[in-house]
């Protein structure tokens, strides 16, 4: 029993992880109890030496350190205002006014709409709360089908998982120590992609049964002409002046992505100021829900390096490794085993989990491979973009079942979602088939040429000495950015 614990200690450490996730228990402290368990166990067997556990406080002054990560609450304070000060409701009736003679001039307006919300906010449950309270009971009292209705809108809110200033990509470019710039400029057009991917689904579904998504009637369209077209250009100008500010300034080199999310939080700060929305009450509601999602992120990734630091201990990479390296077919087999398995565990794990856990577990074989990583993460990402939508425990199908009005069944919403992880599926497989929907929009073109670095010592009686500079990843959640900007 003893040989065989010592020689299957890894994938047993990791089979204990997941059942426990599994169970239900707070993810930050299972993941971390798991490590801090075999950890001991690991002691008593000599596989660990004691003085492992000296890195951890160093580690976690490092996650504690780490700008990138600073992002996160900017970011999500930003969309929190932007979302309780109106925005949203104002350009849904807006678009909605433009599209309104459009047979399925609705969905179109919530598929748009997610996506300047994404682009502004990064926040999946504050596009798909506030368009679930405010455009599904308009698509349905004008007699929109309700699966429809339902699916639209909970894609659509999943936009902010792959449209700059996500999270998700701030995150996966942390774990990957790649430039979050970088992986913003990557996932712009796979983004942009699935948007228009999603308008293509509502067009042929409308064409094929008309009574699914019908045009507003006349009585309804109550905006026109110089009307109109000041209310275009009060509620859309400010939303497209605050996504030049933040992601125009970051794909510029202008402002690092912290820097660019201190403006947008600044930017909607003040527009909730100009729109007279900007209390107290919505400070504290904001400052609130920022703090509880920033703790959360932390106090997994925590977890996750307590984990992540006993599991190499007892050679836990090298097992992954060798499991993943010699699959058949290469990077092909490699790419289509760790999609399933992403895509299986989405099923019971959100982003955040998926991002510190299983990532810095596939990174390295991945690299190994001659695999672009910021290719990888973004591949990851629109894969774990349906983690929110996968019935029965998505996340965003929970936000819609929160505000649906009570005729709207949650087996309308899982039926009207499944559609959509279907196409985010299909977009999978194009970045896999296309990588050049990934590679064209990131600057090849270098300031140096990193691996080319030779460092000269002048020894006394000899000649200089070259030593070649690699970049690499360090594998270390939190360990900074290894990625030359």
């Amino acid at each position: 029993m003893i040989e065989f614990l010592t020689a299957y200690m890894a994938p047993i450490m990791f089979a204990s992880m997941v059942l426990v996730l599994l169970i239900g228990y707070p993810v930050a402290f299972s993941i971390s109890a798991t490590g801090l368990l075999f950890g001991g166990i690991g002691m008593a067997m000599g596989q660990i030496e004691p003085s492992i556990f000296q890195a951890l406080p160093e580690r976690v002054f490092g996650i504690m350190f780490n700008e990138t990560l600073l992002a996160i609450p900017f970011f999500t304070f930003m969309g929190l205002i932007l979302e309780r000060s109106g925005m949203a409701e104002e350009l849904l009736d807006t678009i909605g006014q433009l599209f309104g003679a459009v047979r399925g001039g609705l969905a179109y307006a919530v598929i748009f709409v997610g996506a300047l919300l994404a682009a502004t906010t990064g926040v999946v449950a504050a596009s798909v709360i506030s368009m679930g309270l405010i455009s599904l009971p308009i698509m349905l009292r004008y007699g929109y089908d309700k699966r429809l209705a339902a699916g639209v809108i909970a894609a659509s809110g999943t936009l902010a998982q792959i449209i700059p200033p996500s999270l998700v990509l701030i995150v996966l470019a942390d774990q990957l120590g790649r430039s979050v710039g970088d992986m913003y400029a990557g996932a712009l057009i796979p983004g942009l992609g699935l948007t228009l991917l999603y308008v293509i689904y509502v067009f042929i579904k409308s064409m094929i049964h008309p009574h699914c998504a019908p045009a507003l009637p006349i009585e309804a369209r109550n905006l026109h002409g110089a009307a109109l077209g000041k209310r275009v250009l009060t509620s859309l100008v400010p939303p497209l002046v605050l996504i030049f500010l933040v992601l125009g300034t970051i794909f510029l080199g202008i402002a690092t992505p912290t820097e660019g999310g201190a403006m947008g939080a600044v930017g909607a700060l003040i527009l909730a100021l100009i729109r007279r929305r900007l209390g107290l009450d919505l400070l504290n509601q904001a400052m609130d829900k920022t703090a509880k999602l920033t703790c959360f992120a932390l106090f997994i990734l925590i977890g996750a390096t307590v984990f992540g630091l006993v599991f190499r201990s007892l050679d836990g990479d090298l097992w992954v490794e060798h499991l993943l390296i010699n699959l058949p077919g290469g990077q092909l087999g490699f790419l289509l085993v760790v999609n399933l398995l992403v895509f299986v565990l989405a099923f019971f794990l959100d982003f955040f989990e998926l991002a510190f856990i299983i990532v810095p577990l596939l990174a390295p074989v991945a690299q190994k491979l001659g695999i672009d990583l910021v290719w990888f993460g973004v591949l990851l990402a629109i894969n774990m973009q349906t983690s929110f939508m996968h019935p029965p425990f998505g996340f965003s199908l929970f936000y819609l079942r929160s505000v649906a009005p009570k005729e709207i069944k949650t087996s309308d919403i899982y039926r009207g979602a499944i559609p959509f992880v279907g196409i985010q599926i299909l977009m999978v497989i194009f970045v896999i088939a296309m990588p050049q929907l990934v590679t064209m929009n990131i600057d090849k073109v270098k300031a140096f040429d990193i691996d080319k670095i030779q460092i000269q010592v002048q020894g006394s009686g000899r000649g200089a000495q070259g030593s070649s500079v690699r970049d690499g990843y360090s594998g270390d959640p939190g360990a900074g950015d290894g990625y030359p900007d």
